[in-house]
């Protein structure tokens, strides 16, 4: 008999088999489930503290989703050779599940709570992204853990105007967009997407084909629950209405006036004024009742903003619901930079700065997928400053990580391909000043940067931050919300985009779900803010720069056949480190063949294109070509061309007059111009520096060769002085072994016809 309790549901899913299994692995775990999908499987495993931390005012969730190299087959990589420091990847993942769950947990509800999803078997062809949301839900479900769902999440492609479900790898790449929905029955929880320029009809009907498609999931998950579930847990929240409603009395008035200062900082300042009197009326020194207090205070908070907004239609600051606060646009702030721009949009600020990289810059990723390279770079900060506090300066958290991959979401789908900008791209946003929708001005600041470097964006684009009052069946969407209105209000919901269409849209839901129509409404209103924000930022820059800076490398590219990267290379890289050091440029070689020069100096760049061109190039008889002499005999000097080619200039080759020695026209490192005569069929080369103007570089008409006699001796014709091969005043002497020539080379005949053939 075994000894595990095993439960197994399965439904088929969108053309493959969906498995969610618990009872065989972590056991201990108040909920674990092993979700097998194709032959991708995450178990995911739920588990909360029973006991409440005393003091502990706020809900602590913790979402870590992990890939284990062995998953797809791999060994980690690095010195220790194992999993270390979650990668961007997995730190996006976490957020794509943790956004949907945390709105479903019951209010007031204070437990630690951590799930934990890991990769343990990965097919090659789809994401397990939502194969580990779907198993976190699940787990959730059975664990007993206060939890409003289960939820189910599905990713949704638009290839050839279809909508497809759970697309490949491969279908995702060359699809129109990439969207993540996640929601209960009844409503959208979360989205996440990247789009070229889509609709917004075309993105609201995405969202509804994910809904309805997961819609057998959550039936899954129900059904496995029923089989499967824990107890769930007594939930003891204490009943503070009557203390609610004291404070609402004493303090509403007077929050009113606060949130009728327009100004963050004083505004702040007026809040703090009014929760300090709450404390003093209602706390004095009791420090368990100073608690509550602080928590009923945000109630009654959210009760006079929504209201006022619900009621009058008025905001904060005095906006009605459409208006987009001030903006200003400003470029080329920086000098030196290769493009830069400062985005002020109300007290929202973003001092963005663009760098143009060659090949070497691109980031590697070593990933489940395989490793690849990106060329395209977004980094979002947000420093204490920004909102005046004082806080831990390091590295990134999963927030700016989350800010940088939307902007950069919005951005990528505009700009060239590296065929016709083969440049790497750094993007760096630092939030110099932030009251609300931060992100969205680091798509704007970055779309103004990378015009501003030159970059050939075909259209600017901008993003907006909508917001959600809510109550009952009374709503009233925000465009460009602050802080406060984000901090109190129902919905997040930031759309980017174009004149022409929505390149990225991101959703996150502090209630049950919305519906169908407040998306709609949403994203309308949001197609209204964004071509007034594309209209502001057009009046500081609204298209590329023709020309890039000084200081921006100038990338070459050229073609070389494949089978000559090795000699380009060299062995070790000896050759191209020389090319590199000498011209001072950098160089990228492709498999393909293609490379690529970078240099701010165009000679410097040059040099380098014609050092490789000569490294590359086959020799042609007939052309002209620049070298060095290399090496000096008694019967020529040798020529290095095109970088690696030899070939020998013959001492009759050197000029049209007699040369008696080869160095009294040529040593060794001249620099010299050479015409290929011939090639013989063991790939000897024959040069004439003769026929070549060597100031010019021009081709020299061949002169014929003088006579004999003009050349040697008497300077008359045969038997006037000048040598005979009779009788007539010279002579054959065929005794000893050998011959005597006119010049008097006494040498073997059989020596000297070996030498012709040498030199030939």
């Amino acid at each position: 008999m075994s000894m595990f309790n095993i439960t197994r549901k399965e439904t088929n899913w969108g053309g493959r088999k969906l498995v969610l299994e618990t009872g065989r692995v972590a056991r201990q775990a108040d909920g674990a489930v092993l979700a097998t999908l194709g032959e991708n499987v995450v178990l995911a495993t739920a588990v909360a503290n029973p006991n409440v931390k005393p003091g502990q005012d706020f809900f602590p969730l913790t979402v870590n989703y992990q890939e284990k190299a062995f998953a797809a087959g791999k060994i980690p990589g690095g010195f220790f050779k194992r999993e270390g420091r979650p990668s961007e990847k997995e730190t996006l993942t976490s957020r794509l599940i943790d956004r949907p769950i945390r709105p479903l947990f019951p209010d007031g509800f204070r437990n630690e709570t951590q799930v934990i999803c890991t990769v343990l078997a990965f097919d090659g062809e789809t994401d397990p992204d939502i194969l580990a949301l779907v198993a976190s839900s699940a787990a959730l479900t059975l664990s007993g853990i206060p939890f409003l769902g289960p939820i189910a999440g599905a990713r949704v492609g638009y290839l050839n105007g279809e909508f497809i479900l759970n697309p490949t790898l491969e279908q995702t790449r060359a699809s129109d967009l990439d969207l993540v929905v996640a929601g209960t029955r009844d409503a959208v929880m979360m989205v996440e997407s990247e789009a070229k320029e889509l609709a917004e009809e075309t993105m609201l009907s995405a969202v509804m084909f994910g809904h309805k498609q997961f819609q057998p999931v959550i039936d899954l998950i129900i059904e496995l629950a029923e089989a499967a579930a824990k107890e769930p847990w007594t939930l003891d929240i204490p009943d503070h209405s009557e203390l609610l409603g004291r404070m609402r009395e004493a303090l509403s008035e007077d929050l009113r006036q606060a949130y009728s200062e327009p100004q963050k900082q004083a505004r702040h300042e007026k809040v703090d004024a009014v929760k300090a009197k709450a404390l003093e009326l209602f706390a004095k020194d009791e420090p368990e009742v100073a608690q509550k207090v602080s928590s009923l205070f945000k109630k009654v908070e959210q009760d006079v903003v929504r209201g006022q907004i619900l009621d009058t239609g008025r905001r904060i600051d005095g906006r009605d619901t459409r208006t987009v606060r001030p903006i200003e646009a400003q470029v080329g702030v920086l000098p030196r930079v290769h493009g830069s721009a400062l985005f002020t949009r109300g007290e929202t600020q973003a001092l963005v700065v663009a760098t143009l990289g060659t090949g070497q810059d691109e980031q590697l990723i070593d990933a489940l997928q395989g490793d690849s390279r990106e060329h395209f770079l977004l980094h979002y900060n947000f420093p204490p400053f920004s909102v005046g506090e004082t806080g831990r300066m390091g590295s990134p958290g999963r927030r700016e990580i989350g800010h940088g991959k939307l902007a950069w979401r919005a951005t990528r789908p505009l700009l060239p391909s590296k065929d016709q900008f083969p440049y790497t791209i750094r993007v760096v946003s630092d939030i110099t000043e932030s009251n609300g929708s931060s992100s969205m001005a680091t798509v704007c600041g970055t779309s103004l940067a990378l015009m501003d470097a030159g970059v050939p964006l075909p259209r600017s684009v901008a993003g907006i931050a909508m917001g959600l009052i809510k109550e009952g069946d009374r709503f009233s969407v925000l465009s460009d919300i602050l802080g406060d209105e984000d901090h109190l209000g129902d919905m997040d919901f930031k759309v980017a985009g174009t004149e022409e269409g929505v390149t990225s849209l991101q959703m996150d839901i502090k209630i049950a779900g919305i519906t169908e129509e407040i998306m709609r409404t949403a994203l309308h209103q949001a197609r209204e803010g964004r071509i007034h924000i594309l209209g502001e930022m057009a009046q500081g820059l609204g298209q590329p720069r023709p020309e890039m800076r000084e200081t921006v490398p100038r990338v070459t590219t050229i073609q070389i056949p494949t089978e000559k990267i090795g000699a380009v290379i060299g062995t070790g890289g000896k050759t191209i480190r020389e090319i590199t050091e000498r011209t001072g440029t950098k160089v990228d070689i492709g498999d393909d063949g293609v490379v690529k020069i970078a240099s701010s100096d165009a000679m410097a760049s040059q040099r380098a294109v014609d050092w490789i061109r000569g490294l590359t190039a086959t020799p042609e008889v007939g052309r002209i070509y620049e070298g060095k002499v290399a090496r000096i005999v008694d019967f020529g000097a040798f020529v290095n061309f095109l970088g690696s080619q030899d070939g020998l200039v013959h001492i009759s080759e050197l000029a049209n007059e007699r040369v008696g020695k080869v160095s009294d026209v040529v040593k060794e490192g001249d620099q010299v111009k050479v015409k290929i005569l011939a090639v013989d069929d063991r790939g000897k080369i024959k040069l004439s520096m003769r026929a070549v103007d060597q100031q010019t570089g021009d081709e020299l008409p061949v002169q014929p060769r003088p006579p004999r006699g003009d050349r040697e001796g008497g300077g008359g014709p045969r038997g006037e002085g000048g040598p005979r091969r009779d009788g007539g005043g010279g002579r054959r002497d065929r005794g000893g072994g050998g011959e005597r020539r006119d010049d008097g080379d006494r040498r073997p005949r059989e020596f000297r016809r070996r030498e012709r053939e040498r030199v030939d």
